[in-house]
């Protein structure tokens, strides 16, 4: 493996991580008001563009942290978009007037 893919893979490795207390703090509070659908929206799509350019460049790198990327924040979307239907009961107990 070249200098440059495992240079790829520590920053992807990185930027990756990055969500999980974001994935975290959304499953654990059942709250998804502070997030934005926008924001996630668009980047999923460069997510999944990178991933489709990392195909196209055989780029083990661009593969494997957009495919991990891809789980972490659409987790994040898709308990965004649940939350925004239904209520999920609080954890700790207590009202969910401000909602």
């Amino acid at each position: 493996m070249q200098i440059v893919e495992v240079l790829g893979l520590v920053a992807g490795t990185c930027t990756t991580t990055a969500f999980l207390p974001q994935v975290f703090r959304v499953w654990r509070t059942r709250s998804a008001n502070d997030i934005s659908l926008g924001m996630y929206c668009a980047f999923l799509t460069g997510v999944v563009l990178w991933l489709i350019y990392g195909f196209a460049m055989s780029s083990v790198s661009l593969i494997v942290t957009n495919c991990v990327t891809l789980v972490f924040a659409g987790s994040v979307l898709f308990m965004k978009l649940r939350l925004g239907r239904q209520k999920w009961p609080l954890s700790r107990g207590g009202d969910k007037s401000d909602s």
